[in-house]
């Protein structure tokens, strides 16, 4: 009879051959004293990861899709096919600490309810520390969190996000909807509407390159740089996080500013760019959606509130009111799109 095991380790890939040994590594190398299983998706890689993964490492369970499913399927796959009591999402271009598990599964045990579990996130060139999870600010942008007396925060990227299966399973994973990006935003928000924490270990951490699966996401040569692809599914995505999960009726004076804002900003952009595609691909597509999917926003509101155990101020416990765009502005300038 097979030991059940206490951690599913879920990893979703996409043409990561050059990734993927750090990563598997990483989990082979884990100092904890409970079964884990390693499941990787495979979403139609037009490099060698099949073939690495037959050669290298025979105990990965491989999921091979015939079709490029993005990383909301991909996930959602791995969390079904998982026979684990946690599981951990982790990217293909990320690597644990050697204590990693050890030390998600002991914080675990402290959590009244269990919620969702982050570790310290460290850049992979420099190893400076990224962030201890994330705020939002009120557009639902996130903010690092460096503070190492906080534990509690508004997020953790999907990069490293550890959840009990059970509630994974309650709140029906990430909507498959949205592609790709906000995804982590979404489950980590519906979690702690439901009463449930959303936090990071004050110890052990894990590797990222940050940016290399989905491209952007990072500052080159003093300049933030991003794709419009993610440009645009990070508005959309997040302008549908905010529509879903803001409690209360100061939801719609929250969505109408941030409507307001976004199209002040891609007004702004396009023209100091001199580039219409800026507010045709990224920003137009985002009313665009508001438009087409509303029916199905509606109804994902009515499902995530109806699972609320948690009070406005509560909520917004996890949020701060700094904007997080004004600060990139200030800090990098006009972002760079490609």
């Amino acid at each position: 009879m097979t030991t059940r095991p206490v951690c599913s380790v879920c990893i979703a890939n996409y043409n990561g051959e050059d990734l993927l040994a750090d990563c598997i590594d990483s989990i082979l190398a884990q100092d904890c004293d409970f079964p884990v299983e390693i499941l990787l998706h495979d979403d139609a890689s037009t490099d060698r990861s099949l073939e690495l993964l037959r050669e290298r490492y025979p105990q990965v369970e491989v999921i091979a899709s015939t079709t490029n499913v993005g990383f909301c399927i991909a996930n959602n796959r791995l969390a079904q096919r998982a026979r684990g009591d946690h599981l951990l999402l982790l990217n293909n271009d990320a690597a644990l600490a050697p204590d990693a598990l050890r030390t998600l599964h002991e914080h675990a045990w402290q959590q009244h309810p269990r919620g969702i579990l982050t570790l310290p996130q460290y850049d992979w060139e420099t190893g400076e520390l990224v962030d201890r999870g994330c705020l939002l600010d009120p557009f639902y942008n996130p903010v690092p969190n460096l503070d190492p007396a906080r534990h509690d925060v508004a997020m953790v990227i999907g990069a490293c996000l550890w959840i009990p299966r059970q509630l994974w399973q309650e709140l029906d994973g990430f909507p498959e909807w949205f592609e790709s990006i906000a995804e982590d935003m979404y489950l980590c928000c519906r979690t702690r509407l439901a009463g449930h924490p959303v936090q990071v270990t004050d110890k052990s951490g894990y590797r990222h390159r940050q940016g290399q699966s989905f491209g952007g996401n990072r500052a080159t040569t003093g300049r933030l740089a991003s794709t419009f692809r993610r440009r645009r599914l990070s508005e959309r995505n997040k302008t549908f996080v905010l529509a879903i999960c803001t409690p209360g009726t100061w939801m719609w004076l929250l969505l109408t500013l941030h409507l307001l804002a976004l199209a002040a900003e891609g007004a702004a952009l396009a023209l100091l760019k001199r580039d219409l595609r800026v507010w045709r691909e990224v920003y137009a597509s985002t009313y665009r959606s508001l438009q087409s999917e509303f029916d199905h926003l509606k109804c994902s509101r009515a499902a995530a509130q109806a699972t609320r155990h948690r009070g406005t101020p509560a909520y917004r416990s996890g949020f701060t009111l700094l904007p997080r765009k004004l600060q990139m502005l200030l800090k990098y300038g006009i972002p760079a799109l490609r």
